[in-house]
């Protein structure tokens, strides 16, 4: 999925200050952005058709094409999902947290392009619907560490090679959105919707030296029921 708005380039540097030594993990379930997390590999890499996951029906989807369709744009809607999990104890299905979404603005769709997720009415839509505290924001890197040590979780827009961070550059940063859930002085430790099982999916560990080369200095804060 993409997310909109401008990219900021830039390698950040360890968030000391923000962290200063502590390890702050927040346990979070974590829920991929496909139903079947053990298959995101074989879909990502294009050998396994996201229509014949098979647990598919688990989405809301009405047919498997429908679900292929929306899959691959539900990185926003995953993390969602999981903060709802984190404080509520529930969460929706993912295509009826993406209906809601639609209606609010949060997605633009046209035929078969999708704008979104679209930070502004995306945090509206989460004070309103779920009580949580969420706003879009800039944030650099030891303002997020900041926030995650604080007790919140950001939703994080970075590039979607993210879940191996020892390859190659890219050559652009955002597109893609994953929850940061604890830091150390060292790493940010992110829930990843589209990261490899095993690898990069939950409390995956992203050095901070390596964070500025997928990271476009914006994300979405949230906040438990009540909070800022």
């Amino acid at each position: 999925m993409v997310d909109q708005g401008s990219v900021r380039a830039g390698r950040p540097e360890r968030p000391a200050r923000a962290v200063q030594g502590a390890r702050v993990v927040h346990e979070v379930p974590y829920r991929a952005q496909w139903e079947s997390a053990e298959l995101v590999r074989e879909i990502v890499d294009g050998r396994l058709d996201a229509a014949a996951d098979p647990r598919w029906g688990q989405s809301g989807a009405a047919t498997p094409e429908e679900y292929a369709w929306w899959s691959w744009r539900l990185c926003g809607v995953a993390c969602l999902r999981m903060a709802l999990e984190h404080w509520w104890g529930v969460t929706p299905t993912a295509m009826a947290l993406a209906g809601e979404c639609v209606a609010a603005g949060a997605y633009v769709r046209d035929g078969d392009s999708l704008r979104g997720l679209i930070h502004a009415p995306f945090a509206g839509y989460v004070r309103r619907r779920w009580g949580l505290a969420a706003q879009e924001a800039e944030l650099t890197p030891e303002e997020v560490a900041a926030e995650v040590v604080g007790g919140r979780l950001v939703m994080v827009s970075v590039h979607p090679s993210i879940r191996e961070p020892g390859g190659p550059e890219p050559v652009r940063r955002g597109g893609h959105l994953v929850l940061a859930v604890g830091a150390t002085d060292t790493a940010l430790l992110v829930h990843n919707p589209s990261g490899f099982p095993g690898e990069s999916q939950a409390f995956a560990r992203v050095p901070w030296r390596s964070f500025g080369q997928f990271y476009a200095g914006r994300g979405i804060v949230l906040g438990p029921p009540g909070g800022r």
